[in-house]
């Protein structure tokens, strides 16, 4: 049994959340499907599903890569059986493509921590138990989600980006920041676009100086949540 964790490159990998899961006990099947590897035949011993960030874009539709369609098919799939399924950043927009969501090009991206705000469903969402109403949270995306999935619900929200987190069903949820970056994963993300936050007003440097040790704690309790709520319980031998 094993949490299949589709990676689409090589700065955004599990990070913190994948270091907790593996703490709870749960194994990693970590795939490459840009680089050849395949999604799995079929369900069997398949304990969940993560989906990474990466730069690859879903918001045109004839310019799907064959990958990115198999990984929607497969996330899709997953999602219908009730599965543990968690997107980060492009694998947040992979989701809810996969399911009836609309994703689009942002007019003005988010690079750098910004603040986002958890709306009036999120307040009761168990996955977000612990965490503050506002903080700040590290984005890095020029596409968004313009339209969420039908029965999904908005958990978190920024000003510049109307769906940062959501749920859909029982155990799908995607969120558009990286609350999986540790601090080294989060320069290297920011190298992608020359390492410029949005903000041109001061450098990801003293935002990182700023805000990363709340971010980091909020981050790893979310993560907690996440391995503890949603996941059933690791065997142990």
């Amino acid at each position: 049994m094993a949490i299949i964790v589709f990676q689409h490159h090589e700065s955004c990998r599990p990070g913190r959340l994948g270091l907790t899961l593996r703490d709870t006990g749960f194994k990693l099947d970590v795939r490459r499907l840009d680089r050849g590897d395949r999604v799995p035949a079929d369900l069997d011993n398949v304990e969940g599903v993560v989906s990474l960030g990466g730069p690859a874009s879903v918001a045109d539709l004839a310019e799907r890569p064959d990958w990115m369609l198999l990984e929607m098919e497969f996330l899709k799939r997953a999602h219908e059986a009730q599965l543990p399924v968690i997107g980060l950043c492009l694998g947040h927009q992979l989701v809810a493509a996969a399911l009836g969501g609309d994703v689009g090009r942002m007019s003005t991206p988010e690079r750098g921590f910004c603040e986002v705000e958890i709306t009036p469903a999120g307040q009761t969402e168990a996955m977000l138990a612990g965490i503050v109403w506002r903080s700040q949270q590290f984005c890095h995306h020029q596409d968004e989600v313009k339209k969420l999935p039908e029965g999904a619900v908005g958990l978190v929200t920024s000003e510049r980006c109307a769906v940062q987190a959501f749920r859909v069903g029982l155990r799908t949820y995607g969120f558009q920041y990286h609350f999986e970056a540790d601090r080294i994963m989060a320069h290297e993300i920011m190298k992608v676009s020359g390492g410029k936050a949005s903000d041109t007003e001061v450098t990801f440097g003293q935002q990182v100086e700023k805000h990363y040790s709340n971010f980091a704690r909020l981050a790893d309790r979310l993560c907690l949540n996440l391995a503890t709520y949603l996941f059933t319980p690791a065997q142990t031998v």
